[in-house]
């Protein structure tokens, strides 16, 4: 929408309630009417709304505007986070400027599972990965409208093992939300996409030539990045450290990405999207405790800054 149009349709929405001129919705124009106002309904607002017309249900259907809709909702003043505990899901809001009590909000668990066994392992544009601890199986869920999805299938696909799996949530460009499945099984592995629009499942076959799919490596759950699901791989190979593996979405194809130059061979990783682009926190750990923020640009990294460590405070008893 160009800034001439919102400045006009802004000027109408003043002079309407200002008395001096008669506006009705249709003058205030779809663009301001979608990305202004239904951009700020909850996720349960646009589901009614949805249902007024084809021409909403199409515009509210759309990639941009889920993103659009997500983005706004995620604002530092109504980011939230859940406790799960005795049948009851709390949702705190996250406030760093309020040092008061937090308030809550609580909602059922819309699944037949005991609380205590019930893991969150991912979370992606408001949609949750949830897994069952007794039984393995996976869960989609979004807390906000209540609905889930229990995606495991007979034939043991979409059951998860702790220490051993890895998975990963994304969209591709058909707006298909997936689950991609990383399972490892005495030295071999396998990997499975479960499709949200088709609800079903397929295999994804990929060379196994590389060393690290082999043996008994710890995969990270994947972080999504413009059509690319990442994930940190310890390989436990001297001299290797930890290794990046992205896997592209369109072609389905894993390949091995490019490090950050680390100087120390043993390492750890944690990543993170922020303003759309991949960072990645690396620490060598002790004795030599720092942390850097590396952010991605292209097929290389740039450092962005150290925490620098702090000197160690020796006891000395006499």
């Amino acid at each position: 929408m160009s800034t001439d149009n919102l400045q006009s349709c802004k000027r109408k929405m003043f002079l309407h309630v200002h008395g001096q001129q008669s506006t009705s919705i249709d003058d205030l124009g779809l663009d301001i009417l979608v990305y202004e106002i239904l951009i700020r309904l909850p996720a349960k607002g646009v589901g009614r709304s949805k249902c007024v017309c084809k021409e909403w249900l199409s515009l509210l259907s759309t990639r941009h505007f889920a993103m659009m809709h997500c983005r706004h909702i995620s604002t530092s003043y109504n980011q939230k986070f859940i406790a799960i505990g005795s049948r009851l899901c709390s949702v705190y809001p996250l406030s760093c400027e309020d040092s008061g009590p937090l308030l809550n909000s609580r909602i059922l668990l819309p699944f037949e599972a005991p609380w205590n066994k019930v893991n969150i392992l991912t979370s992606f544009e408001g949609l949750l990965c949830v897994c069952f601890r007794n039984t393995g199986k996976l869960v989609i869920w979004n807390p906000l409208t209540h609905a889930f999805k229990e995606v495991s299938s007979p034939n043991s696909r979409g059951l998860y093992k702790p220490k051993s799996d890895a998975i990963g949530l994304y969209v591709d460009k058909t707006d298909d939300y997936k689950l991609l499945h990383i399972k490892r099984r005495r030295g071999r592995m396998w990997v499975h996409v479960y499709s949200s629009m088709f609800d079903s499942w397929h295999k994804i076959t990929f060379t196994n030539k590389l060393r690290c799919w082999r043996g008994e490596p710890i995969w990270s759950n994947g972080t999504f990045c413009k059509c690319v699901l990442y994930f940190l791989v310890n390989c436990f190979i001297k001299n290797k450290g930890v290794m990046l593996f992205g896997f592209d979405v369109e072609s389905e194809r894993f390949k091995l990405k490019t490090f950050p130059r680390i100087p120390h061979a043993d390492y750890d990783g944690n990543l993170v999207v922020v303003h759309k682009k991949l960072h990645m926190f690396v620490t060598p750990g002790l004795p030599n405790w720092t942390i850097d923020l590396w952010r991605m640009e292209g097929e290389s990294w740039v450092k962005l800054w150290v925490f620098p460590r702090k000197q160690p405070i020796i006891l000395s008893c006499e």
